[in-house]
C-alpha cells in the first residue's frame, strides 16, 4: 500500500511458489486498475513489452500496436530470467512514465507502476538486475516462508472456498488511485525529519563497507515511502518511525558492498540496520 500511495515501482525477490504473483494480481483487482502480466523469459525481446511500428498495408503508413507495458499495473514475473537487453526497455517507463518507440514518446495511463519478481541470483537461469534499475525500483521485500499457523490458514480457507481462484472486491478506481497518490504530497514533513533522511542517506556512502552508496534517488523515496507510511496511519504529518519503518526496504538495494564483505555474508539491509540506530533520532 505504501508503494502504490508513493507511485513506485516493487520488487519482490524470493523463491518460487510464494504467491508473489497472487499478491500483485490481488492489489490490481482490488485497485479496479488495468493490469497486465509478461512472463519474461530468455528469448523476450524489447519490444514484446512496448510494442512495435507494423506496416498497414491499407494505409500504406506504420502505425503503433502497443504492448503490454500500456495498462495501470504491470506484473513483470521473473524479470531476471530475460537478458539485461529486455531488462532495460523497462527504464524509460518506470522512471518517466514514458515509453519511446522510434522517434515518438507515448505516455502511459496513471497510474502505472511495475511490480516485479524475481528468483535469488543463485538459480540457475538468472540474470542480475544491472543497479541502474534496481535503484527505480522504490522498495525491494522479501515475502519469506509461512510459519505453521500461517500456511494451516492457507489450507483451511482452500478447503473453505473450494477453488484455486480467490475472489476479490473492487474498492476503487484509478483516477481515486491518482487522487490519494496527490494527497500525499500534502503531508508535512518537518525539516528536523527532512535532515534525518539526509543524515541516513549520507551515511551508506560513507560507511567503510559500503562500495556504492544511495543515490539521491534513494533520499527521494524516504521521502515519499514515509509521507504515504504517515497517511496510512492516519497522520497528515511525518514522524522519525515512518522513516525507520521503510527505511530497509526503501534503500538497501542501491547499496553494493565491497567485495571482501559480499564474500564475508554481509547484507545490505545490516548496514542500513547499524546506520539507523547510530543516526540521532529528531525529537518533533
Amino acid at each position: 500500500m505504501v508503494n502504490i500511495l508513493s507511485n513506485g515501482n516493487l520488487l519482490f525477490e524470493d523463491y518460487p511458489g510464494l504467491a508473489k504473483t497472487l499478491m500483485t494480481n490481488t492489489f490490481a483487482d482490488a485497485l479496479g486498475c488495468d493490469f497486465k502480466r509478461v512472463q519474461f523469459t530468455p528469448d523476450l525481446l524489447p519490444a514484446d513489452i512496448t510494442g512495435t511500428n507494423i506496416y498497414d498495408a491499407k494505409k500504406g503508413e506504420f502505425t503503433f500496436k502497443p504492448g503490454p507495458i500500456f495498462c495501470n499495473l504491470l506484473l513483470s514475473d521473473e524479470i531476471n530470467r530475460a537478458p539485461p537487453k529486455t531488462q532495460a526497455a523497462l527504464l524509460e517507463a518506470m522512471q518517466e512514465k514514458q515509453v519511446t518507440i522510434g522517434t515518438v514518446t507515448h505516455k502511459l495511463p496513471a497510474p502505472f507502476l511495475t511490480m516485479a519478481t524475481q528468483n535469488p541470483v543463485e538459480q540457475e537461469g538468472t540474470y542480475p538486475l544491472p543497479e541502474a534499475q534496481l535503484d527505480r525500483f522504490m522498495f525491494k521485500m522479501s515475502v519469506g516462508y509461512p510459519d505453521r499457523a500461517d500456511e494451516d490458514e492457507i489450507l483451511a480457507r482452500r478447503i473453505t472456498r473450494k477453488k484455486d481462484a480467490v475472489d476479490v472486491d473492487v474498492i476503487t478506481d484509478p483516477a481515486r488511485v491518482v487522487a490519494m497518490q496527490q494527497a500525499c504530497e500534502d503531508v508535512y514533513v518537518d525539516p528536523a525529519v527532512r535532515m534525518y533522511m539526509v543524515e541516513i542517506v549520507s551515511r551508506t556512502r560513507e560507511d567503510p563497507r559500503v562500495l556504492v552508496g544511495s543515490s539521491p534517488r534513494g533520499s527521494q523515496a524516504l521521502l515519499k515511502t514515509s509521507r504515504a507510511a504517515a497517511a496510512l496511519r492516519g497522520r497528515d504529518f511525518v514522524t522519525p518511525d515512518e522513516v525507520k519503518a521503510v527505511a530497509p526496504i526503501a534503500i538497501s538495494h542501491r547499496l553494493i558492498l565491497k567485495p571482501e564483505h559480499q564474500i564475508k555474508g554481509l547484507e545490505t539491509q545490516e548496514v542500513v540496520s547499524d546506520i539507523l540506530r547510530q543516526v540521532p533520532v529528531p525529537t518533533v
